[in-house]
């Protein structure tokens, strides 16, 4: 039950990717970077590192305990309780019949054949290889499908937000983050219980002489609960490759360089030396000035417009530019540490911050990288993340240092004078250039096209809720993330009278190779309080009210608790219809059921992102006609990012989902005047 500590990070995951190749990274030191240590003596100096922890940053990973699979009739249950909001009377009677021949005939069948395979796979999970292989076989643009944007705050030091001093200092920041994490410095991933006893120095020179194989289960004796680390590995160097009906991960960790877009245009520099250690930072910093003083105008056919296609358009596309003597400047491109886009704009609010970290203008984006860091002409900074590799606790790892160490420990200053660096410098900025014939500038313009004509119809809002954050609804005895939930429900039942599917991400990573299970807030419970509040003409008592609020919040939690122990439905039954499809024989009757066709159909989307250093974050909606929500529970206040397609409507969402936190908020004060 310990592992109810999730409950946490569920608040901080998205999607999620199995990362092919991570179990070579954990067995030896990369070729060509700086060894762990047990494997040599790193030569870096001090300042390339955040900091050095005593415990290795991987001393963990081999002893994390395997994710379980569930019970096949716990499955069927909690499958059955989804559906309950969903269907009439008549409707659950037939999903329930066919549920139950599936327990008893086929699934059980198929249950036991994946245990079988589990017990053959010690070294992940059973489900990674598959769930690794639905991101890859997507065909749809990632900017507008599995990508996500999350934007930072800008710099305490108002100074420090002009673009070139931000963008020298979170590259910094980003190269000491590589560095940290490929010297085995990177202080791991742990949950401690009781953080005033465990997260102190004595504990940490104490574990680091447990033996790796018996770490964890030392560790859970004193209730430290370290996480998967397993994808970092593809957090710098990594690009997907398009690959007709399955994309390809790409990781070349001897790349030096990073790549620079602007206006279209692509630049590249070493960041790092012949011996592996981060440049000098006003070099950095030179470089980028170089580039941000280049008149150069935007280029008629802009290349990054392609990673915006459907892949396997983009595939043919790219294999274009191959055969058309493209191969070392694309190879540039993918072996590039991460991308820097340096936009020629200011932000203009919120929404226009969301707009851009998402999609931008698709020109200055290379969708296809691990990630890209965006930096505005105002100072502005977000991420964004190509998903296939990794999901959210991965990013805001990543972020939460980089973010600290570039305001805390800047490399430089405005007031710093750049480096001259010589025209013949090995490690001088160097413009790309693509040789580009009649069938890929037809296919550049078609890519602007349709990502025109997409990004057009996508709507996003930016909304805050002031009246009450986490210490209130927490004071009141209700979980926060239940009531923000339930806040969704009562929005939708008034938008359009109905409950639909709805998901919410749970982290797994206390196992190994975890990634998320889906948690599914709609619920009989949910039903009932929506109604109440919203549609009932006589209203109930304050004491009816907040009962059913109470009861909406502990059904939330034990599905929280549920997810994070890896005892959700969604992942068993997306194996088991994995392994009956691998079959090539017809889907059992219960995958063809409409009704399990339509929980899968989400219409609202939901992701919850906790870090305070953190502005905002954003997603595409999962369907086209559905809605996209990343939120975040503040102290005082909630902040929400909707977005959704012209189907749908995210202003009045947004404004009947504050209404509806007005309402449970009164309740829980007794206030029946107010509700």
């Amino acid at each position: 039950m310990a592992r109810y500590l999730l409950f946490s990070l569920a608040q901080r995951s998205i999607r999620v990717a199995d990362v092919t190749g991570s179990r070579a990274f954990l067995r030896k030191p990369p070729v060509g970077l700086d060894s762990p240590r047990g494997f040599g003596v790193s030569r870096c100096r001090p300042s390339d590192y955040l900091h050095k922890s005593i415990v290795n940053t991987l001393h963990y990973q081999e002893s994390l305990p395997r994710l379980p699979i569930p019970k096949l009739e716990d499955t069927v249950k909690r499958y059955l309780n989804a559906q309950k909001p969903l269907l009439d009377s008549g409707e659950y009677r037939k999903t329930e019949k066919l549920s139950q021949n599936f327990k008893e005939g086929i699934g059980k069948e198929l249950h036991e054949h994946l245990v079988a395979q589990d017990e053959l796979r010690q070294d992940t999970s059973y489900y990674s290889e598959m769930w690794l292989n639905t991101y890859l076989t997507l065909r749809s643009p990632l900017a507008f499908s599995t990508n996500v944007g999350l934007a930072f705050h800008l710099d305490p030091n108002p100074s420090h937000n002009d673009q070139l001093t931000r963008a020298t200092n979170l590259t910094v920041s980003a190269l000491r983050f590589l560095k940290t994490f490929r010297a085995g410095y990177l202080e791991p991933e742990v949950l401690h219980l009781y953080p005033e006893k465990t997260d102190t120095e004595e504990f940490k020179k104490l574990i680091q002489f447990v033996p790796p194989s018996l770490v964890c289960n030392v560790a859970s004796m004193v209730n430290v609960y370290p996480l998967d680390m397993s994808q970092f590995f593809r957090l710098f160097n990594t690009t997907r490759l398009p690959r007709p009906g399955r994309d390809e991960l790409f990781t070349d960790e001897k790349g030096k360089h990073v790549l620079v877009l602007r206006k279209g245009n692509f630049y590249v520099f070493d960041v790092l030396d012949q011996e592996r250690n981060i440049v000098k930072a006003v070099e950095i910093q030179a470089h980028l000035k170089s580039i941000l003083a280049d008149d150069l105008p935007v280029p008629e056919f802009p290349l990054a417009y392609l990673t915006s296609e459907n892949r396997d358009i983009w595939a043919q596309l790219r294999q274009e530019l191959l055969d058309n003597g493209n191969e070392e400047a694309l190879r540039k491109v993918d072996s590039a540490m991460f991308c820097l886009c340096l936009d020629d704009f200011p932000i203009q609010n919120s929404d226009h911050l969301s707009h851009n970290m998402l999609h931008g203008d698709g020109m200055n984006r290379w969708f296809d990288k691990s990630f890209n860091l965006i930096l505005t002409q105002d100072g502005q900074a977000a991420v964004h993340f190509e998903h296939s590799w990794g999901d959210v606790l991965t990013f805001l790892r990543f972020l939460d240092e980089v973010s600290k160490d570039s305001s805390r420990s800047p490399a430089v200053t405005p007031q710093d004078q750049s480096e001259a660096v010589a025209a013949d410098s090995c490690t001088a900025a160097t413009r790309l250039e693509f040789r580009l014939n009649g069938a890929i500038k037809a296919g550049i313009s078609k890519a602007k096209e349709n990502f025109d004509l997409t990004r057009r119809t996508l709507t996003l809002r930016f909304v805050e809720f002031a009246s009450g954050g986490r210490n209130f609804l927490k004071d009141h005895k209700v979980s926060p993330d239940a009531m923000v939930q339930l806040s969704y429900q009562m929005a939708f039942r008034v938008m359009h009278g109905q409950t639909v599917p709805t998901d919410e991400f749970c982290s797994t990573a206390t196992f190994k190779h975890g990634r998320t299970e889906i948690i599914r807030p709609a619920s009989v419970l949910t039903n009932r309080a929506a109604k109440a509040l919203v549609q009932e003409p006589s209203p109930r008592s304050v004491e009816e009210l907040q009962g059913l609020l109470a009861d909406s919040s502990h059904y939330h939690v034990r599905l929280i608790k549920e997810a994070a122990m890896g005892q959700g439905f969604d992942r068993h039954l997306y194996a088991l219809r994995n392994l009956s499809a691998s079959r090539r024989e017809a889907l059992p009757e219960f995958f063809q059921d409409p009704a399990y066709v339509r929980l899968n159909h989400i219409i609202l989307s939901t992701r919850a992102i906790a870090s305070p250093l953190l502005k905002t974050g954003v997603v595409a909606p999962a369907t086209p006609d559905g809605f996209g929500v990343v939120y975040s529970i503040h102290k005082d206040c909630l902040t929400f990012s909707i977005s959704c397609y012209s189907v749908r409507d995210a202003q009045e969402f947004s404004q009947v989902v504050i209404t509806g936190l007005e309402k449970i908020v009164a309740v829980l004060r007794g206030k029946p005047d107010k509700i």
